[in-house]
């Protein structure tokens, strides 16, 4: 499990546009990472319409926000465009990333056990290291936690 003080893992994924993106491409930039289950589902828009109100703060702060999940890159367009995000949408569909940041696990729902994001957000600092990260966060207060954090 990663912790506060651990090095991020870097990956390289597509966004909206088809674009790679890396981490790395943010070192000396605070980061907002946060990996979310599922374009267009009802928490998940709650959480990034929360975060899209809340980007000229986090821009201010000198923070990138960034939002992962293994939808496809034409999935990410349609759901940016529909909810107008501002930020990096980036595209996990090999789950990589995901694994990588240890959000892949085991979830109940109803009773069925299935494999999937567990919505976490970590908070990575100018050098790319990990300065804290929320597990499991509410998708209608993540955004105001995270800047209070920031």
């Amino acid at each position: 499990m990663l912790e506060a003080g651990m090095k991020a893992p870097n990956f390289t994924l597509c966004d909206k546009d088809g674009k790679e993106v890396s981490l790395s491409d943010f070192i000396g930039k605070k980061v907002v990472l946060y990996f979310y289950p599922k374009d267009n589902t009802p928490g998940c828009t709650r959480q990034a319409c929360a975060f899209a109100g809340a980007y000229d703060a986090f821009k201010e702060k000198g923070a990138e926000v960034i939002g992962i999940s293994k939808d496809s890159v034409a999935s990410h367009v349609k759901f940016a465009e529909k909810y107008n995000l501002p930020f990096v949408l980036l595209s996990d569909p090999d789950i990589k990333a995901i694994q990588a940041y240890d959000v892949w696990q085991e979830k109940k729902l109803c009773g069925k056990v299935s494999m999937g994001v567990v919505r976490t957000t970590f908070i990575i600092d100018e050098n790319g290291i990990i300065t804290k990260v929320m597990p499991k966060v509410k998708p209608d207060t993540n955004a105001a936690e995270v800047l209070a954090e920031i």
